[in-house]
């Protein structure tokens, strides 16, 4: 399956504010809902609530991609995010506010690296290990190559 790479970064766009109003807060509730979505989008990446936001509200208004990625550095940039989350949630829960403040801290700034730079760490970590065991891939292909 391959996706408009747009909607990951509209999604890392999102995810940036919600990450950051966590750590504004100190709310565990924005990392839970955004734990979801990250499980979601994981699970099926074309139905991400963020990305279904795109593709109804944004990618009307724009020209078709250029080119496409592959889902599955995608996906596994979601399940690194949800760990991340997760732990933030447990520190938080815990009572070790530093734990909740390092894994929501980094939650964001990956997020802010994909929405602000496309820049997606996740996603360099699959391909990465993709090559070290000697079957790599691509990280995007032009748009009529499928």
């Amino acid at each position: 399956m391959l996706l408009d790479p747009r909607a990951p970064r509209f999604a890392a766009t999102v995810t940036t504010v919600v990450l950051a109003a966590a750590l504004i807060t100190g709310s565990v509730l924005p990392l839970v809902v955004q734990a979801v979505v990250f499980a979601g989008t994981a699970a099926y990446p074309r139905l991400g609530p963020y990305g279904l936001l795109y593709r109804a509200l944004v990618a009307p208004r724009l020209d078709p991609p250029t080119e496409l990625e592959p889902a599955a550095p995608v996906r596994f940039a979601q399940v690194v995010g949800l760990v991340f989350t997760v732990v933030a949630v447990a520190g938080q829960l815990a009572g070790v506010p530093a734990l909740f403040l390092a894994a929501t801290g980094a939650a964001l700034a990956a997020a802010f690296l994909n929405a602000a730079f496309d820049v997606c760490l996740g996603c360099a970590g699959y391909l990465a290990v993709r090559r070290l065991v000697g079957r790599p891939m691509v990280a995007r292909v032009p748009a009529g190559s499928s």
